[in-house]
C-alpha cells in the first residue's frame, strides 16, 4: 500500500514506519511544518520516500494518514482529490483537546467517511467524535534495547518546548523535583529553561534536541524517568524510558496511570510522591535496577511493535 502522511510526531512516525508498506513524505525546500521529509534525528526505513507536492497529481496513492485539520485542504491542493470521498483516509489523532474539554468537539466529528484513531482511550474519551468511527491504537515502540545503568544519581525527563508549554507539561514542578534530585531535561526547545525557572545548571541540566540513538544513551545513565506532564497525550518518552529499563514516575494524569503500573515505578497526582519516590531510587541503585527491569518487561508487552503495526494493517485494510 502506498500512504502519504506527514512528518508531524518523530517517535510515532518511527513506529508506523517500520510496516511493510511504502510511504510518502511531502517535503517542501523550506522543510517547514507541511513539508519537513524525512527526519534527521531518526532512523527511518528507505522505503520512506520523500516527494515533492507538485508530484502528488500524478503519483499513485492508496490512502492518505492525515493528522492535523488543514491537511484536509492540502491533501485537495496537492492532489486533486478529497480525503474521504475520491481518496480512502484515515485522521489519526494524537492529543489530548486543547479546548474546554468536555465540550470539545473534533475536526473530523461531522465525517462518517474516514476513521478517526486516537492513541490512547483516554483521547477517545475526552473528544467529542460525533458521528466519525472511531478506534483506538495504542502506542508502539521500536525496542531501544536495555541500556540502563543508572551510573549517574540524577533524574532525567523529556520534554518539548517546556518554557513555551508550562504548566501543560509540568514545567512548574521541576524546581520541587529538583529538590530530590538533579534534574537533565531532553528534548527539543529546551536551551534557556534553567534560567527561565532561575535554577542552577547543575541542579537543572539542558539537552537540546539530541538524535533519538544518543538521547537513549544520555537516559539510560540516569537513575530515574521523571513524566511530570499534566495535560498531554501518552508520551512515547516515558514508553521508551521503561524499555530501557529506567524505573519511572510520573503524574497519575491522562492515560499515564494505566500505562504505569505499580511494579515500573510511581503514578500519583501528588508531586511529593514523585519527588520521593525520586529520593528512594538515588539511594538505592539496586531497587533502581529491579524495578528497571520490570518496567522494561511491562513495556515491551503492552507497546510492542507488533501487536502496533498488526493493528495498524487491519484499520488500513478496512480504509481501503
Amino acid at each position: 500500500m502506498r500512504i502519504l502522511l506527514w512528518h508531524v510526531h518523530g517517535s510515532w512516525t518511527t513506529a508506523f514506519l517500520q510496516g511493510h508498506h511504502e510511504y510518502l513524505l511531502p517535503v517542501l525546500p523550506d522543510r517547514g511544518p507541511d513539508g519537513r521529509g524525512r527526519a534527521r534525528t531518526w532512523d527511518w526505513p528507505s522505503r520512506a520516500e520523500e516527494v515533492d507536492p507538485a508530484r502528488l497529481r500524478d503519483t499513485e496513492i492508496d490512502l492518505v494518514l492525515l493528522q492535523r485539520p488543514h491537511e484536509l485542504d492540502l491533501v485537495a491542493q496537492w492532489t486533486g482529490r478529497r480525503p474521504g470521498e475520491d481518496l480512502p483516509a484515515v485522521y489519526l489523532e494524537h492529543n489530548t483537546p486543547g479546548g474546554p474539554t468536555p465540550f470539545s468537539r473534533h475536526p473530523v466529528a461531522d465525517r462518517g467517511d474516514l476513521a478517526l484513531v486516537h492513541v490512547t482511550h483516554f483521547n477517545r474519551l475526552m473528544w467529542d467524535n460525533g458521528r466519525a468511527p472511531t478506534t483506538v491504537i495504542e502506542h508502539g515502540v521500536v525496542d531501544p534495547g536495555h541500556h540502563y545503568t543508572g551510573e549517574l544519581g540524577r533524574a532525567a525527563t523529556a520534554i518539548n518546548e517546556p518554557v513555551r508549554r508550562g504548566r501543560a507539561v509540568g514545567t512548574d514542578l521541576l524546581p520541587g523535583l529538583t529538590t530530590a534530585a538533579p534534574v537533565d531535561v531532553f528534548g527539543m526547545g529546551v536551551a534557556g529553561l534553567a534560567d527561565a525557572l532561575g535554577l542552577p545548571p547543575d541542579r537543572l541540566g539542558e539537552y537540546d534536541d539530541l538524535p533519538q540513538e544518543a538521547m537513549h544513551a544520555e537516559l539510560a545513565r540516569r537513575r530515574v524517568f521523571v513524566h511530570p506532564h499534566r495535560w498531554t497525550s501518552l508520551g512515547l518518552s516515558l514508553i521508551e524510558a521503561m524499555q530501557l529499563g529506567m524505573p519511572v514516575a510520573c503524574l497519575a494524569t491522562t492515560e499515564a496511570p494505566r500505562a504505569v503500573p505499580p511494579e515500573v515505578g510511581v503514578a500519583s497526582p501528588d508531586p511529593a510522591e514523585l519527588q520521593a519516590f525520586v529520593r528512594r531510587m538515588l539511594a538505592d541503585p539496586d531497587e533502581a535496577t529491579m524495578i528497571g527491569r520490570a518496567a522494561r518487561q511491562h513495556a515491551l508487552a503492552r507497546y510492542g511493535l507488533k501487536r502496533f503495526l498488526g493493528d495498524w494493517d487491519r484499520v488500513l485494510a478496512a480504509a481501503t
